[in-house]
């Protein structure tokens, strides 16, 4: 009886395994993209960095609207994000609503550090946010 038992056992898990092995990755396409994006490829090519690109599209390494990657974003992260990582430790412009280590409007110059930080990602410079990123 222990026997049948026992090789029952190994037929339930034998069929779990082959479920769990057919059933597959159920990433999408841009989950998939997102991550090899993520990933720190040197090498990314520009169709990549043409994705990142597309305005009003916040799935990418890249927030265009506004010249920031997208995870650090303060225009575009949500709330409590931006009051946590941005209001609370002091790092915040009250005129023009967004951290002040991203007001481009008080200070343009520092545009440089995050178009930077593109040029080491994909080799070659962003298209610049808009001008309503730099007026005042």
């Amino acid at each position: 009886m222990r026997w049948q038992h026992w090789l029952g056992s190994l037929a339930l898990a034998g069929v779990a395994a082959v479920a769990v092995v057919s059933g597959g990755c159920t990433k999408d396409a841009a989950t998939t993209a997102k991550a090899k994006k993520t990933g720190g490829d040197e090498h990314a090519d520009d169709k990549e960095a043409k994705v990142d690109l597309k305005k009003g599209d916040h799935s990418g390494w890249w927030c265009q609207e506004h010249g920031i990657p997208e995870e650090d974003c303060s225009l575009c992260l949500p709330q409590a994000e931006v009051k946590k990582r941005f209001q609370d430790v002091g790092d915040w412009c009250n005129i023009h609503d967004r951290a002040k280590s991203q007001c481009f409007k008080c200070d343009p110059g520092l545009y440089k550090k995050y178009e930077a930080m593109y040029v080491a990602k994909y080799n070659k410079k962003p298209e610049p946010p808009p001008k309503e990123e730099f007026e005042k």
